[in-house]
C-alpha cells in the first residue's frame, strides 16, 4: 500500500510540473493543489471531529498558510524598503553613477552593473525591482555593444547573487529548517562566492567573444528616470539592513525598518509621510506574488511533514541522504538541474518539503540548507518558470529557453564547486 501511495504522490508532482512547464497551471495554484493531493493520497482526512487529528483543512490549509510567517514578513518589509529606495532616488542614482564610471566600454559597464544590481537585489528583490533595474541597465548595456542575451543574463546573474544575501529569502530557510538566523547568514558567502566567480567569467567570455551590437533603445515611458541625484552619502542605504543582519545578527524586520529610517535621514525627501505610506502599499502589491508562493510552500511543508506522508516517503527520502562528502557533492551537484521547473530541489516548489524531510530523516540541517541554497542558484538564474526570467525574455526579445541554454551548464558548475567547498566545512 505504501508503495502505491508513494507512486501516487510522485505522479501528482509530475503532473503539476508538466502543467507548469506547459504554462497551463501557475505555480501559485500548483503548490496548494500538490499539498492537498499529497495529503489525500496519504490518507489524511479533510476534516475530523477529533481536534487532535491532523487534517487537510486545519493543518495543511490553515496551518500551512501561516507556516512561512517569518519569510512573508521579510518579503513584505523588503518590498517596502525597495520602494523607498526607488522613490527617494537612491536606486536610479546608483545605476547612473555606475554607468558614468564605467564609460561606454561593454565589459566594464557589464561588470559594473553586475555589482550594482547585485547590491540592489540584496536589499530588495522581486519582479518589481527586477523590472525597475532592468529597464535602466539593459538598454544602457545594449547601447554600448553588449548583445541583448548577455545584457539580460547580467541582470539574471545579479538577481541570483543578490538573492543569496536577500533578507527576505533568508526567512525561507529559517522557517523551512528551523535554523537560527545567525546560522543561515554564516553560510551565505559560501553559497555566493562560486556564483560570483562564474558570473564574472561568463560575462568576460560572453562580451569578449560574442558578436558586438550597438543600437539605440528608447526608455519605456512607464519607467521615467529620476533626473535628480541624491547626495552621495545616501548611496550606502541599500546595504544598511544587510550589514545589520549579517554583521550584528539583528532580526529581519527591525533591520529593514532601521534601513528605511536611515534612507530617509540621508536623502531628506519631501512629503515623507506620503512617500513612506505609498511605498508600503506599493511594496505589498509587488510582493503579493511571492507572498502567495510562500503560502503555497507552507502548505507543502505541512503536507509532506505530516506523519502519514512522512511514513510513505521515508524509504525514498532515506535513500537520498548522502552517506559521505563525495555523495553529498554528487547527489546535489549532478541533480541540481531538478531545481528548475519547481522541481524537487527547488525551495520555491516541492524542494522545501523534500529538504525538510531530509533533515527530519537524519541529514544535518545545515548541510541540507547549504545544498538547497546552492541548487537554488540554478533556479534563480536559469528557471524559465521564474517571472523575472519571463520578463527579461520579453524585454530583450530573446526566447526564455535561450537563457536556460546559455546559463544552465555554467550555473551547475558553480553549484558543483560550491558543494565541493561546502563538503570541507559542513558535516553531512
Amino acid at each position: 500500500m505504501a508503495t502505491v501511495q508513494a507512486l501516487g504522490i510522485f505522479l501528482i508532482f509530475a503532473v503539476c510540473v508538466v502543467l507548469m512547464m506547459a504554462r497551463k497551471l501557475p505555480t501559485i495554484l500548483a503548490l496548494p493543489i500538490m499539498a492537498v493531493g499529497i495529503a489525500l493520497v496519504a490518507g489524511i482526512p479533510f476534516i475530523s471531529s477529533d481536534a487532535e487529528q491532523f487534517t487537510i483543512a486545519k493543518d495543511v490549509l490553515e496551518g500551512g498558510a501561516m507556516r512561512m510567517s517569518t519569510a512573508i514578513a521579510g518579503l513584505i518589509f523588503g518590498g517596502w524598503f525597495g520602494k523607498v529606495l526607488t522613490k527617494v532616488g537612491v536606486t536610479h542614482t546608483i545605476i547612473r553613477k555606475a554607468a558614468e564610471l564605467a564609460g561606454d566600454k561593454p565589459l566594464p559597464i557589464a561588470l559594473a552593473f553586475l555589482v550594482v544590481a547585485s547590491l540592489i537585489f540584496a536589499a530588495s528583490n522581486g519582479l518589481g525591482m527586477v523590472i525597475l533595474v532592468g529597464t535602466i541597465i539593459i538598454p544602457i548595456m545594449i547601447s554600448t555593444g553588449v548583445s541583448p542575451i548577455t545584457a539580460g543574463t547580467v541582470l539574471l546573474l545579479a538577481n541570483g547573487i543578490g538573492v543569496t544575501f536577500s533578507i527576505g529569502t533568508l526567512g525561507v530557510y529559517i522557517d523551512t529548517l528551523g535554523l537560527p538566523l545567525e546560522t543561515v547568514t554564516a553560510y551565505s558567502w559560501l553559497c555566493a562566492i562560486p556564483l560570483i566567480v562564474v558570473a564574472v567569467v561568463w560575462i568576460v567570455f560572453s562580451v569578449k567573444f560574442s558578436a558586438k551590437t550597438r543600437k539605440a533603445w528608447a526608455m519605456p515611458a512607464a519607467e521615467p528616470a529620476n533626473e535628480k541625484n541624491v547626495r552621495t552619502i545616501a548611496l550606502i542605504s541599500p546595504i544598511i539592513p544587510v550589514v545589520l543582519v549579517f554583521a550584528f545578527k539583528m532580526p529581519l524586520v527591525p533591520a529593514i525598518l532601521i534601513g528605511i529610517v536611515v534612507t530617509l535621514i540621508l536623502s531628506t525627501p519631501k512629503n515623507v509621510i506620503q512617500l513612506v505610506t505609498g511605498a508600503f502599499v506599493e511594496g505589498i502589491q509587488e510582493t503579493a506574488g511571492a507572498t502567495a508562493l510562500m503560502i503555497g510552500i507552507g502548505m507543502i511543508l505541512k503536507s509532506v511533514m505530516a506523519p502519514e506522508v512522512a511514513a510513505v516517503l521515508q524509504p525514498v527520502i532515506s535513500a537520498m541522504i548522502p552517506k559521505s562528502q563525495i555523495m553529498f557533492v554528487l547527489i546535489f551537484g549532478l541533480l541540481s538541474i531538478l531545481a528548475i521547473y519547481r522541481g524537487p530541489l527547488n525551495v520555491w516548489g516541492l524542494g522545501s518539503g523534500i529538504v525538510a524531510l531530509l533533515a527530519a530523516s537524519g541529514m544535518n540541517p545545515v548541510a541540507a540548507m547549504v545544498a538547497l541554497r546552492l541548487d537554488s542558484n540554478v533556479q534563480a538564474v536559469c528557471d524559465p518558470t521564474n517571472s523575472h526570467n519571463v520578463w527579461v525574455s520579453d524585454f530583450t526579445k530573446v526566447d526564455v529557453n535561450e537563457y536556460l541554454k546559455k546559463t544552465i551548464v555554467w550555473i551547475m558548475i558553480s553549484t558543483l564547486v560550491g558543494l565541493v567547498l561546502a563538503s570541507f566545512f559542513v558535516s553531512i
